[in-house]
């Protein structure tokens, strides 16, 4: 019975264990004890595993590719290791999501309370989504948080700056930090999110000097290049899905004042081209795949272009709040208490703006989404999702008399809005 064992475990050490960290030399002989015991006789009681001692003239030197086991699902380990930062944000969940289900081992840097990143443990099996606090201003804290991976997956933004951070502090120095680092601790792949609109110059529409967001997005991509060269770097436009800050943010009361949706021209100038949450995350999957995605640039837009005030105005029928029930666009500059109100948050809102709402905000909602050229999502075989096939199911909680037990085909189905030729 022992030589039996003894080979079981020397066949499992060449291969055929869980992870085949260790090779173990077949004992000698094999020892049980036989103390008397109170609770029975010994021979009704199992027999002690053998204890295997390692074999001193075998080394073994652990690797990723060796310890892929599975067959690429969920309780699988595909040997990628993926630091994600940001994951708490709406892109981050998705990955982290995608990434767990393909047997990915994601390590999930937070700053705060852990109450925060404690549902994304959820994500991936029993032991494969780990926590590690961090202090983007720290090196030594990101370079715990990255000096195990292959892979790692920059998500930090901000929609607006605090006392304690600004906009180049996370869009460029935090970037530059990780990318740096993870070059130094030997990271294979780095995928950093950026803007679509990313520019040097951004057009001035209602601030002087344009969007601060959408200059340090520009200067935090040529700072991760810098350092990163091989990088691979998404440009979204407007991404929509569950609680996100597109579809959401127009439905809020404190976006509109009153009755009255104040855009600047009453959106008739601006053209957007949002894309599907779930779509985006696919692409990063994608790109994680395929090597040859390493140092391009994508811009993550979706199917169709549209004018805002034309989808602002499908966000409305969608909900069931149409113009004969009070609803209407407005020319922002001729609402001066809608004005005072944005000035107010801007101003005094230190930590978190009421709505989201902001100078800057609104002047990223108002600039044009244009292309800029490079690959997209769909060079990435992602089949691209269409706005009208989704905003049913992620406006439904904002949908005007919502507790109402219509019947079927009651309500006709809104119009869908007018698309723009790419």
């Amino acid at each position: 019975m022992a030589a039996a064992i003894s080979e079981i475990l020397l066949k499992q050490s060449r291969g055929g264990g869980h992870y085949g960290l260790a090779l173990v030399s077949r004992p000698s002989s094999v020892s049980y004890s036989t103390s008397p015991s109170s609770s029975g006789t010994e021979r009704d009681k199992p027999p002690k595993r053998p204890i295997a001692e390692p074999n001193p003239h075998t080394t073994f030197k652990p690797s990723l590719a060796a310890l892929k086991r599975g067959t690429g699902g969920r309780s699988s380990f595909n040997g990628m290791v993926a630091t994600v930062f940001g994951a708490t944000g709406l892109i981050g969940q998705a990955v982290c999501n995608r990434l767990g289900k393909a047997g990915t081992q994601v390590i999930i840097p937070y700053r705060g309370s852990d109450y925060d990143v404690r549902p994304l443990k959820l994500v991936g099996d029993l032991g494969q989504v780990l926590f590690q606090p961090y202090y983007i201003r720290d090196e030594e804290s990101i370079r715990k948080a990255v000096k195990y991976s292959n892979v790692v997956i920059n998500l930090v933004g901000r929609d607006w700056e605090t006392r304690n951070f600004t906009f180049k502090d996370v869009n460029v120095t935090a970037a530059k930090t990780i990318a740096r680092i993870s070059r130094e601790e030997g990271v294979k792949r780095l995928i950093h999110f950026s803007s679509l609109n990313a520019s040097p110059n951004p057009t001035p529409l209602m601030m002087p000097d344009g969007s601060k967001f959408l200059k340090t997005k520009y200067e935090g991509e040529l700072a991760v290049r810098d350092e990163f060269p091989d990088a691979t770097i998404f440009r979204p436009s407007d991404v929509y899905g569950q609680a996100d800050r597109f579809l959401r943010y127009y439905v809020h009361f404190w976006r509109r004042n009153f009755f009255d949706m104040p855009m600047w021209e009453k959106g008739e100038k601006t053209i957007k081209q949002p894309v599907f949450l779930s779509d985006v995350a696919t692409g990063v999957i994608n790109a994680l795949k395929d090597p040859e995605t390493a140092g391009k640039t994508y811009d993550a837009i979706g199917p169709k272009r549209y004018q805002l005030s034309e989808l602002v105005d499908y966000i409305f029928r969608v909900v069931r709040r149409t113009p004969d029930l009070g609803y209407r666009r407005t020319n922002m500059m001729w609402s001066p208490t809608f004005l005072l109100r944005v000035h107010l948050i801007d101003k005094y809102s230190w930590t978190w703006p009421v709505g989201y709402l902001g100078w800057d905000k609104l002047e990223r909602d108002h600039t044009t989404d244009v292309p800029t050229g490079n690959p997209t999502l769909e060079d990435l075989g992602v089949v691209l999702s269409e706005l009208e096939n989704r905003i049913h199911w992620e406006l439904k909680p904002f949908r005007r008399d919502l507790y109402y037990e219509e019947e079927l085909g009651e309500f006709p189905s809104p119009a869908p809005p007018k698309t723009i030729a790419v």
